[in-house]
């Protein structure tokens, strides 16, 4: 899609401005957009995802760490993790993080849901009032069901939308574009392991997104015939792209938002100071700006804006147009404790990309077939636990790999092994997104505060402790496991929590910097439709909205959101 120019000094007016073409914000330019009637301007801070590395699966590797594709940000330094700063990529390109994540799908717990319910008071947020809006843009391979929808077999639009929009999914106009897929290839040390968790009492399932993901299989991806679909293919190109009513900017970086005086006194979202082609352009919003820039981004335009925490803002200089302590507050996020076992009599990629050969024949079978090592999602084998049996839910996800190495982007091990990554689905620990100064180009300090709670230092040691009793299951015997790391000489609760900070790293799931609540709960910073507090015309659409984490990825349940987002938006202009 080719990037429209902006215009001059002083801008343009549309209805709608939407900030961030990722997740949320590629789904909500499409709905917005879908009827002709409204003017939607998409700004996106990176550029066109026409890159081949984002579209082949494995060119993750080449994307996180690439300033081309990510921000490139780092926590700050965090005493759960022993001093240690991370890496923490967020995506910056058309599609956002979809354009670099693990294209893994997955809704989470319906349990998540009925939680988000009883936080904001709204049952809108129940399962079985979320289900029909993740369905509304799927299009699963196995066909549409009481629980999943095909582009084949639309399921029918809730009765709560207009009549105007349910109509647009009826005539094919919008709906179905999220395809999800199989992978396109197994591993017998990935099957072996499989076969070990149910002997360790964790059951096979058919399905990881039926509303209970308890139990072990290979996970669905989001790709289509070998490719990975980011949501810049699946909602912009071509709908997006034909659409008169549509306006793409990229290399676009809103610098803070604009406000008037409403008519009721109450401040209104006018539109945004936006900085494309090294000059500041002022757009306007008639109806709504919705920011859709992520859990970090967002928060972060916020704070600029004069929207957050009252002492931070004047500290920087910042004019206060709303106190609210709650934004940048609340930060989540799944933290995964990495366990390498060496294997004999098996082969894993370690020894099949160890070669010039071995990798010439990878890329061979990929242009051939699409299929193999080059198709493979950054996990392939999936499972959800239980950290012990007292536990009345799953709360730990694993991601189970057949490689290992010392960090993401080095190099592969030279010895045959396997990777079993784990994380806590429900952690209680909470951190921030601050900015650092009134520049919109200075990267905010994001301080996650992991492994914070005593809780959630007890759940990494039995984490570990069950990855053990996988690995030493009779299924595992013909390889010979070999626990390399940590290291069977940690066996203590206070061992294993610090090993822990020594070895885990982000799954990048960020969640809840602005998080939606009830009207009594002084730290959320959107109403259950979204809607900033005391601000007119402002919306927060994307995962910084989720109060708590989802018990699994987190890109398919942003898409939900917006998806019930934009319902609430068109029916606010009906």
């Amino acid at each position: 899609m080719a990037r429209q120019a902006p215009p001059g000094p002083d801008g343009k007016v549309f209805d709608y401005v939407i900030v961030g073409a990722g997740t949320a914000g590629s789904l909500l330019a499409n709905r917005l957009s879908a009827d002709g009637r409204h003017r939607v301007l998409l700004l996106e801070a990176g550029t066109s995802d026409r890159y081949h590395w984002i579209h082949i699966p494995v060119g993750y590797l080449y994307c996180i760490g690439n300033p081309r594709t990510d921000w490139l940000y780092q926590t700050e330094p965090d005493a759960g993790l022993n001093g240690r700063r991370l890496r923490y990529p967020r995506g910056k390109v058309l599609g956002g993080c979809s354009s670099i994540n693990g294209m893994i799908y997955m809704r989470g717990q319906a349990r998540d849901y009925a939680q988000w319910a009883d936080l904001t008071g709204d049952p809108a947020w129940s399962w079985e009032r979320c289900l029909p809006y993740f369905k509304l843009h799927e299009d699963h391979y196995r066909g549409a069901d009481d629980m999943h929808g095909a582009q084949t077999r639309r399921p029918e639009p809730p009765e709560e939308l207009p009549e105007a929009y349910r109509a647009l999914f009826r005539q094919g106009r919008a709906g179905g574009e999220w395809r999800v897929e199989k992978q396109r290839l197994h591993w017998d040390v990935l099957d072996a392991f499989a076969r070990a968790m149910q002997q360790a009492g964790i059951p096979a399932t058919p399905d990881f997104n039926r509303g209970d993901n308890e139990g072990v299989s290979y996970f669905e991806v989001n790709q289509k015939a070998g490719l990975r679909w980011n949501t810049a293919r699946a909602f912009l190109r071509p709908a997006c792209a034909r659409r008169a009513n549509f306006t793409l900017w990229t290399g676009a970086h809103v610098a803070r938002l604009l406000f008037e005086n409403g008519a009721d006194g109450r401040p209104r979202c006018s539109g945004a100071e936006v900085w494309v082609d090294g000059r500041s352009v002022a757009v306007a919003a008639r109806r709504e700006v919705i920011l859709s820039a992520g859990s970090i981004g967002s928060p972060q335009i916020l704070q600029l804006s004069g929207i957050g925490p009252g002492p931070l803002l004047q500290r920087h200089g910042i004019a206060v147009v709303r106190d609210l302590p709650g934004v940048g507050a609340n930060l989540q996020d799944h933290l995964q404790i990495r366990a390498v076992y060496k294997v004999r009599n098996v082969r894993t990629l370690n020894r099949l990309a160890g070669s010039l050969a071995g990798k010439a024949m990878i890329g061979l079978e990929y242009a051939l077939r699409r299929t193999g090592p080059m198709s493979m999602a950054p996990s392939q084998l999936g499972a959800f636990a239980r950290s012990s049996p007292d536990r009345p839910h799953a709360n730990l996800e694993y991601h189970v790999q057949p490689l290992s190495l010392d960090a993401f982007g080095e190099p592969l091990h030279r010895f045959d092994a396997f990777t079993a990554s784990v994380c806590n689905l429900n952690p209680t620990s909470r951190g921030t997104v601050s900015i650092r100064s009134p520049d919109f180009r200075d990267a905010p300090a994001i301080a996650p505060n992991y492994l914070s709670t005593d809780e959630d230092r007890r759940i990494a040691a039995d984490s570990l402790r069950l990855t053990r009793r996988i690995a030493a299951q009779q299924a595992m015997a013909q390889y010979q496991p070999e626990e390399w790391k940590p290291g069977p000489r940690y066996q203590t609760d206070e061992e294993l929590a610090r090993l822990a900070g020594d070895i885990a790293t982000t799954i990048f799931h960020p969640v809840g910097t602005a998080r939606m609540g009830a009207a009594q709960d002084p730290q959320a910073v959107v109403d259950s439709r979204l809607r900033v507090r005391g601000i007119d015309g402002l919306r927060v659409v994307d995962a910084s909205v989720m109060p708590t984490i989802t018990s699994g990825n987190t890109n398919s349940p942003t898409l939900m959101i917006a998806e019930k987002a934009a319902g609430w938006i068109v029916a606010d202009a009906y």
